[in-house]
């Protein structure tokens, strides 16, 4: 065995690559980081009647999105591919034959039907099924053969020998690991199609891809026994492994679509930056000190082990993803806001034209509601007022709240507003409009919160906005002006 890490993220491509996927894959390229090993990306699909090509590219779209670069597999190639399973066959054929030679397989010739008869039988007489009672393992060799040349559907099974002691391993999770060796029935390996079934292909592909360790959901756990007496069998080293816990929503219940989103483009497309959902995700089931909540890749990338990950379930808290979300908005550089957010910023009312030529009048919006944002895609509703040029569309809530309550004066704090905002002579800049303004209060005898309220909905519609006067001052004079007089026009 190699003394560099290897280690592999193999996801089917039957769907959209599942944050319990990603987590995994996360796990995979930052212990590879870590020890100075090799991260393999190999794809899976051996399912032909779910795998589709079209989710292979969205499962490298995600990973590509997500910055988790892998040193072998598809669109990079590497010495021991190919890394998709259906390009893989003749290496299955190869190590078949090595099994027969062995005599460690043989061929099964028992129909679906005869399996499901024998399976109700033992139900029935012992209220359990023990598996596969070897019927085919003991056919005289000739008579197999000449089964096989007559073309009689078949699969391979492995013999697993008789006597074999517990099947033991060190899990880098769960510690010692036992299980015994007689509850293993003769597992197929290649079914009547050619087709190897997922325990076999995945010995084959980590063994002839070097694979020192093995880091994957525990819902492979019970694989873990088989996978080893195929090892076995094949006379190669078996690899570390390590299972990790699942991934339950807020109620204890496995992870599902009554949660919210559940793939990375869900989360991508929700206005979720790929650096928070990496931390976000590396946090759930591993902790760099018990502590220590925002962790940057380089720091990720330098302290994962597998000794801090824990057996403990993780429950993914939405909360805490979108105050992480916040973090690294508000630590983000604005010109870097504008670019991520465009696809938001155009909802709201940009084109991409306009952004391209006026890139430092964009970068000005991400003050106005960096400290507000958890997710990047919240722009388009709180940013859409920025866009409206001289109309505006009033909150009817706030219409009723702040223009219409009775006693507030709002109609009159307007057109004072306006007048002061008209003077041509005052400088077009926040602190100036804002001092102008408040300078009003006294002679009218209004607070500011009066005062500054009905401004506020005139020009961004609402009385919850970001800060008012710093979004005046990237407004030009005629929209403002316009904006008050329309809301002038519709309320009073």
């Amino acid at each position: 065995m190699t003394d560099t890490v290897r280690v592999r993220f193999a996801p089917s491509p039957t769907g959209k690559l599942h944050i319990g996927g990603a987590r995994t894959a996360i796990y995979n390229w930052a212990y590879a980081r870590a020890k100075g090993g090799k991260f393999i990306l190999r794809i899976e699909d051996t399912d032909e009647q779910r795998s589709t090509e079209e989710n292979t590219q969205v499962i490298l779209r995600a990973m590509s999105w997500l910055g988790l670069d892998w040193d072998e597999g598809p669109l990079v190639g590497g010495p021991v591919g190919p890394y998709r399973q259906t390009e893989r066959m003749d290496t299955y054929a190869q190590a078949l034959e090595v099994l027969k030679a062995k005599g460690a397989a043989y061929p099964c010739f028992c129909t679906k039907e005869e399996l499901d008869a024998k399976r109700a039988a033992a139900t029935e007489a012992n209220g359990g099924y023990d598996g596969y009672d070897r019927t085919c393992r003991y056919l005289d060799p000739a008579v197999a053969a000449a089964r096989i040349a007559a073309g009689e559907p078949h699969v391979w099974r492995l013999a697993v020998p008789e006597g074999h002691g517990p099947i033991e391993f060190d899990d880098a999770v769960y510690g010692h690991m036992s299980f015994p060796a007689e509850v293993m029935d003769d597992l197929i390996l290649v079914r009547t199609d050619g087709m190897p079934t997922y325990n076999f292909a995945v010995v084959c592909d980590d063994a002839n891809m070097g694979i020192t360790h093995v880091i994957r959901g525990d819902d492979h756990l019970s694989n873990t026994p088989r996978q080893i007496l195929i090892y076995e069998a094949l006379g190669l080293p078996v690899p570390t492994f390590g299972h990790l816990s699942m991934i339950l929503g807020p109620d204890g219940k496995k992870l599902s679509k009554r949660h919210g989103a559940t793939s990375v483009e869900e989360y991508r497309d929700n206005g979720y930056l790929p650096d928070t959902v990496v931390n976000f995700l590396a946090l759930l089931g591993w902790s760099l000190d018990g502590q220590t909540t925002i962790i940057p890749r380089d720091v990720l990338c330098s302290k994962f082990d597998l000794d801090r990950v824990t057996r403990k379930d993780a429950i993914l808290d939405e909360t805490k993803l979108a105050w992480m979300n916040q973090q690294y908005i508000k630590a983000m550089d604005p010109q870097q806001w504008v670019s991520l957010s465009e696809p938001w910023l155009i909802e709201a009312g940009a084109t991409a034209q306009d952004i391209a030529q006026r890139p430092e009048w964009y970068a000005k919006l991400y003050p106005l509601i960096a400290e507000r944002q958890t997710k990047l895609s919240e722009a388009a509703d709180k940013l859409a007022y920025m866009f409206w040029g001289g109309q505006v569309t009033l909150d009817e809530t706030s219409v009723t709240k702040v223009l219409r309550k009775e006693g507030a004066r709002a109609q009159e704090a307007l057109e004072a507003c306006r007048s002061v905002l008209a003077n041509e002579d005052l400088a077009w800049e926040c602190d100036a409009l804002q001092q102008a303004c408040r300078d009003l209060c006294e002679p009218m005898e209004m607070k500011p919160k009066l005062l500054f309220q009905p401004l506020r909905v005139a020009v961004c519609g609402n009385m919850v906005s970001p800060p008012l006067f710093e979004s005046i001052e990237l407004l030009s004079r005629s929209e403002v002006l316009a904006r008050i007089d329309a809301t002038l026009n519709q309320v009073f």
